[in-house]
């Protein structure tokens, strides 16, 4: 009987690594080829990875939460008949027992009050953060600052001030002659030991009496807090805003719902009118329709329409591409949009559907608001930001009416897109939504 280490395949583009979600499998279990073992979520997808052969699970390399980089061993299988020794996963070290409080003189007190009680408690209930929150090292015997001692030497001066602030002399760093606590080591002692620690790493304060909970950044939160603060940090950002007249558009919609519903059970948002207008927009501006490669100072024209739409899941947002939007008919982009946002919300988007898109939608919906200011999915140039239809008044034919009005927010970066550009590309969007008839010629 041979052993087989199966190691975490490449799943993606620009993949690297993957978070485990769950084992759907034990070890001394047999499995068939392709059953499925292991969920696996990366900065792109959640995907279940399938057994590579048949045979018997003799280890699994990793718990739910663990990140596994690409080409590191996951499963240990037994290949062939015969019995097997399973290993099992490896106990949870015992927590250490509390350190034995050193004894003091009757008016001394440790240097441990409420706050480095609090701490502890933090940490023992937060193992992952054991490393990121451990205090500074002391200064190490020998070295310039002195070494700490159980018998400290100090002047009677000296020990009556420690024994006033409560501070345990065995646990100040001498600075004087000969290994000698001094008044000025004591004192320093004390302001120490008032300042509440600090979780040196990400500098948040840990205050004692507050509760909270510290959850790691993962998964595809972890993809959305490198990418946005990228675009923030690359991309000159600049946001156009103009409104949209739409009941034209809504009347059109109405009539239409019933042919698609009655022809292929399309359900029909306005989404779909949406990017038409886009694939439109973008032929008359194809800078928009591009990438910037910043390490080769170059810009990336693409001639394919895939556009990005953005969806809202409980992992995070989330971007599927519809591939070839300009070849696709009205009915085919609203099959294809249900699908891709079905997919992300059930966590079940393909690596396939996700990356390479040339520009993106996003939606705020029926959440209202009024305007908001896209983040640019970089490396692209341009995200259009879609709101709300709420009636206001407007103007038509000189008189005031109530009107069907949506706002539209396009963020561009103005390295590559010029203010009136942006302008003339968010209008050609406005009109063809205000005039959807249009999308049926130009489209």
């Amino acid at each position: 009987m041979s052993r087989y280490e199966f190691r975490l395949p490449d799943i993606g583009e620009g993949v690297t690594e993957g978070e485990i979600v769950g084992w759907l499998v034990k070890a001394g279990d047999r499995v068939t080829e392709n059953q499925d073992m292991v969920e696996v979520m990366t900065d792109k997808a959640t995907v279940t990875i399938g057994a590579p052969k048949d045979g018997r699970v003799v280890e699994l390399r990793g718990n739910v939460g663990d990140t596994i980089p690409v080409g590191e061993v996951v499963v240990v299988l037994a290949l062939g008949d015969g019995d097997v020794e399973v290993e099992a996963p490896a106990p949870a070290e015992p927590e250490a027992a509390p350190a034995p409080k050193p004894e003091v003189a009757p008016k001394a007190v440790a240097d441990d009050g409420p706050v480095a009680s609090a701490v502890g408690d933090i940490r023992s209930s937060l193992p992952g953060i054991q490393q990121m929150t451990s205090a500074s090292p002391s200064p190490p015997a020998g070295s310039a600052m002195g070494s700490v001692s159980d018998r400290p030497l100090a002047a009677p001066a000296t020990r009556k001030l420690a024994r006033e602030l409560g501070i345990d002399l065995s646990r100040v760093v001498p600075t004087g002659k000969g290994g000698r606590v001094t008044r000025e080591d004591v004192e320093a002692a004390q302001s120490r030991k008032s300042e509440p620690p600090r979780d040196h790493t990400v500098g948040v304060t840990r205050s004692p009496g507050i509760e909270q909970e510290r959850l790691p950044i993962r998964g595809i939160r972890k993809r959305i807090y490198e990418n946005m603060a990228r675009s923030k940090h690359t991309a000159a950002h600049f946001t156009y805003v103009d409104e949209c007249e739409v009941s034209r558009l809504m009347e059109l919609r109405q009539r239409m719902i019933g042919h698609g519903e009655r022809l292929a059970g399309i359900k029909l948002t306005y989404l779909p009118f949406i990017i038409k207008a886009v694939v439109v927009a973008l032929r008359k501006h194809p800078k928009l329709n591009c990438l910037v490669d910043d390490a080769a100072q170059e810009l990336v024209l693409r001639r394919d329409f895939d556009i990005g739409i953005a969806v809202s899941t409980d992992a995070g947002l989330i971007v599927p591409v519809l591939r070839g939007a300009d070849r696709r008919s009205m009915a085919e982009i609203a099959t294809e949009i249900e699908r891709l946002s079905s997919a992300a919300r059930a966590g079940k988007t393909a690596p396939e559907d996700l990356g390479g898109s040339s520009f993106t939608i996003t939606s705020l919906g029926r959440l209202g608001g009024l305007f908001a200011t896209p983040v640019i999915n970089y490396p692209e140039v341009a995200i259009l930001g879609v709101h709300e239809i709420k009636q206001r008044p407007v103007v038509k034919d000189g008189a005031i009416v109530v009107g069907n009005v949506m706002y539209l927010s396009v963020s561009f970066d103005h390295r590559v897109i010029d203010g009136h550009v942006g302008a003339a590309f968010a209008r050609e969007i406005v009109e063809l939504l205000e005039e959807p008839e249009r999308l049926m010629l130009e489209a």
